[in-house]
C-alpha cells in the first residue's frame, strides 16, 4: 500500500516507508564494495591499494550530485507541501538538466587532469598505472553516477522509494555480475572493476532518468521544460550544502587518513583502511538511508506547518536512531574477523592490523547516527546554514584534527580511535543547534 507524506506517521508506517531508501544505501555500499573483494582477491592487494587510495578522488567529483538531490529534495517537498505541483515540477527539472550539464564538464575534466593529481596525493610508481587507469574509466561514467545520487533523493520525494530500491539493486546486480566475469574468467584486472562499476552507474542514472521523462508516469514529479532560475538553484546548493560538505569532508579526510596510514604501516595500513572503509560505509549507510528516506516527510510538514507530525517524526526518528546504534556497532564487534576475512583473508598479518582497526573503529556507530540526522533534518527544513555547519564540523574540522594529532601520540592506534572522538565532539555541536532551534521550527 501506497504511504503518502501528508500521512500520519506510526513506527511501523514510518520504518515502512524508509525501508526502500535504507536498502538503497546498503546495497549501493555492497555492489561499490564489490570491486575491491575481487580486485583484492584475484589482482592482489597493491591493486586493491590503488583502488582505495583515488576513491576519495573520483567521489569528491560525484558529491555535487548529493547536493543537488538532498538540497533539491528539500525545496520540492516544501514546495509540494505548500500544494504548488507545477512549481515543484520546473524545479526539479531544472535540477536534472543541471546535474547532466555539470557532469560532462567535471567528467571532461577529470580526466585531463587525474594523472598530475593522482601525483599530488602522493602515489607511489607501483600504485600510479593503476589508480590512473580505474580513475580514468570510472570518469567517463560520471555523470551517470551524479544522476543516481540526484535519484536517490528525489524518487523518496516523489513517493517511489521502492523504485528507487529497485533501481539500486539492478544497478548493484549489473555490478557484481560483471565483477565476476571481467576480472575472474577474462582477466582484465584494475580496467574490469572499473568497467564494471561505470556501466551500474549508468543503469541507475538512466532507469529514473527514461522514467521521469514519461509525463504520464504515477509519481509525483515528472521532467517537463524548464527555465534557469538561479535563486531556486542557490536555495538548493545552500540547502545540500551539508551533504556537499560531508562527503567533500570525508573524502579530504580519507586522503588524509591514507597519508598517515602509509607513513605508519605502508600499504598495508592503506589495504587495512580501505577494508574498513567497505564495513564502514555499509554501517553508516543504514543511518544516510534513514536520514533520506525521512527528510521529505519532514519536508513536507514544514511546508504544510503541521507541527504535531513534526514532533512525531523527530522524537521517533531518535528512538530509532538509538536502537539502530547500539545494534550495529555490536554486529561490527562481533564480526569485525569474518568481515575482515572476506577482502584480505589470505595475509594473515593485514587480517590482524584490519580487525583490530575494525573493531576500534566502530565504536562510532554508537554515536554518528545523530549527527547524520541532525545534518539531514536541519536540511529538509530549509536550513542549510546549520546543515552545513554541523557537516563541516563533524567530517572535516574534528576528524582532520584529531587524525593529525592522535597519531602523535599513539600512533596506529590513535587512527582506529579518531572516528569515535571525532563524532563525539560532533554530538555536542548537532546538540546544541537542535536545542536551540527547538522553539523557531517546533519539533519539540
Amino acid at each position: 500500500m501506497r504511504i503518502h507524506l501528508s500521512e500520519n506517521f506510526t513506527y511501523n508506517k514510518l520504518m515502512r516507508f524508509v525501508f526502500p531508501s535504507i536498502m538503497m544505501m546498503v546495497f549501493s555500499s555492497l555492489y561499490g564494495i564489490v570491486d575491491g573483494l575481487f580486485v583484492s582477491n584475484y589482482v592482489g592487494k597493491t591493486a586493491f591499494a590503488a583502488v582505495n587510495f583515488i576513491m576519495p578522488f573520483l567521489m569528491i567529483l560525484g558529491t555535487f550530485g548529493f547536493m543537488i538531490g538532498t538540497g533539491g529534495s528539500a525545496v520540492i517537498a516544501k514546495t509540494l507541501g505548500e500544494g504548488d505541483k507545477k512549481k515543484a515540477n520546473e524545479h526539479f527539472s531544472m535540477l536534472i538538466y543541471t546535474t547532466l550539464i555539470f557532469g560532462t564538464l567535471f567528467a571532461i575534466l577529470g580526466i585531463v587532469f587525474i594523472k598530475p593529481i593522482t601525483r599530488l596525493l602522493g602515489a607511489d610508481e607501483q600504485m600510479l598505472g593503476d589508480c590512473v587507469e580505474y580513475g580514468t574509466i570510472i570518469l567517463c561514467a560520471l555523470p551517470f553516477f551524479m544522476l543516481q545520487n540526484v535519484f536517490q533523493s528525489f524518487l523518496v520525494t516523489a513517493e517511489k522509494p521502492h523504485m528507487g530500491l529497485f533501481v539500486t539493486v539492478a544497478a548493484g546486480v549489473a555490478n557484481m555480475v560483471l565483477d565476476f566475469l571481467l576480472i575472474v574468467p577474462f582477466k582484465m584486472g584494475v580496467a574490469g572493476a572499473a568497467i564494471a562499476t561505470a556501466v551500474s552507474q549508468a543503469v541507475g542514472g538512466l532507469i529514473p532518468l527514461v522514467y521521469f521523462a514519461n509525463s504520464k508516469n504515477s509519481s509525483l514529479l515528472h521532467l517537463t521544460k524548464a527555465s534557469a532560475d538561479f535563486k531556486t538553484l542557490g536555495k538548493v546548493c545552500t540547502n545540500g550544502s551539508s551533504e556537499l560538505m560531508t562527503n567533500v569532508s570525508m573524502s579530504l579526510v580519507n586522503i588524509l587518513y591514507n597519508f598517515q596510514l602509509m607513513r605508519l604501516e605502508g600499504k598495508d595500513g592503506i589495504a587495512a583502511f580501505g577494508v574498513i572503509m567497505y564495513a564502514n560505509w555499509i554501517f553508516i549507510s543504514i543511518f544516510i538511508g534513514y536520514s533520506i528516506g525521512s527528510a521529505p516527510i519532514v519536508g513536507y510538514n514544514y511546508g504544510a506547518k503541521n507541527d504535531t507530525e513534526l514532533k512525531n517524526i523527530f522524537k521517533k526518528s531518535f528512538v530509532i536512531l538509538t536502537v539502530m546504534g547500539i545494534l550495529l556497532t555490536a554486529i561490527s564487534v562481533a564480526f569485525a574477523r569474518p568481515l575482515a576475512g572476506i577482502f584480505i583473508g589470505y595475509d594473515k598479518t593485514l587480517l590482524a592490523l584490519t580487525e583490530h582497526g575494525l573493531r576500534l573503529f566502530s565504536l562510532a556507530f554508537l554515536v554518528c547516527g545523530y549527527n547524520i540526522y541532525g545534518s539531514a533534518f536541519f536540511t529538509a527544513l530549509n536550513n542549510g546554514i546549520i546543515s552545513a555547519a554541523i557537516s563541516f564540523m563533524r567530517t572535516l574540522v574534528f576528524q582532520a584534527a584529531v587524525v593529525i594529532i592522535l597519531p602523535i601520540f599513539f600512533k596506529t592506534e590513535g587512527i582506529w580511535f579518531s572516528l569515535l572522538v571525532s563524532e563525539l565532539l560532533a554530538f555536542t555541536v548537532t546538540f546544541a543547534f537542535i536545542t536551540a532551534k527547538r522553539k523557531v521550527y517546533n519539533y519539540m
